[in-house]
């Protein structure tokens, strides 16, 4: 079998559950050596072991992608411990709980735009050198559906992950010419928040489903994953500045999700 990230490092951000899990296991079935950033010790611990069972390379590095220190920290350990970066995921993310806008507290948001953008902006500059040097890099942002159809009761999450789509356009046209591509996913998967949400609202749960073209939420590993793989590999080299939507084809008409709130 040929192995499309054989001998290569990645870093991936928030892969100790869900899609960041996903992304790692089915990175390190293709050959890298992968590198879970993880605040969650032992998750993060687990899906490093789960790499290496894999067949690739699984690291673990304690991080807080709401500290600049602790992420520029991942980098750093992963040049010294591999000897490079080659792909870099920015998956990892932090939000208040749903609530309308108005009564969303200025703390949310800087909650949100420390882990969801900050947190990919420190990890982007830091790896940036590396990656320029070999004059080949990767570079895949996680963001969401909840940004671009504007759900609601999420605004703090919405404008946050909005603006590292805007950050990872920026970076796309000034890095292109070191052979750096920077593309962003907006996924839709089976995770612990969404199963979370079909315990909390199962009937809006199941017309989500309905309202997908494809009729159901994506796998993380499978689904994603696989999308991540082709915009880590040399098959995706032409492609940077864009937007992947590997969800379905909801984001078509704009699948629906309100949660719900107690009246006013």
């Amino acid at each position: 079998m040929n192995k499309r990230l054989q001998g290569q490092v990645a870093v991936i951000t928030g892969a100790g559950q869900g899609v960041g899990r996903g992304v790692a296991r089915r990175m390190a079935i293709e050959g890298a050596t992968v590198v879970v950033g993880e605040i969650n010790t032992e998750n993060g611990r687990r899906v490093a072991g789960e790499c290496e069972e894999l067949g690739g390379r699984g690291i673990f590095v304690h991080t807080d992608v709401t500290q600049r220190d602790s992420v520029e920290g991942l980098i750093r350990h992963t040049v010294e411990a591999c000897g490079g970066i080659d792909i870099l995921v920015n998956n990892a993310y932090a939000a208040g709980p749903s609530n309308r806008l108005q009564a969303k507290p200025e703390s949310d948001f800087r909650l949100a735009f420390e882990a969801c953008l900050f947190g990919a902006l420190w990890s982007m500059q830091a790896a940036f050198p590396h990656m320029r040097a070999r004059g080949r890099g990767r570079m895949i942002n996680m963001c969401t559906l909840n940004g671009v159809n504007a759900h609601p009761y999420s605004a703090d999450y919405n404008s946050s992950k909005e603006a590292l789509r805007a950050l990872s356009r920026t970076a796309a046209r000034e890095w292109a010419p070191h052979g750096i591509t920077v593309n962003v996913i907006c996924p839709a998967a089976v995770t612990p928040a969404f199963e979370r949400f079909q315990t909390f609202a199962p009937e809006l749960a199941a017309k989500m489903l309905e309202q997908n073209p494809m009729g159901y939420m994506g796998d993380p590993e499978q689904d994603i994953g696989g999308v991540a793989v082709f915009l880590a590999s040399d098959d995706a080299r032409y492609l940077t500045g864009n937007t992947l939507f590997a969800d379905g084809g909801g984001h078509i008409n704009g699948v629906q999700w309100a949660p719900p709130l107690p009246p006013e």
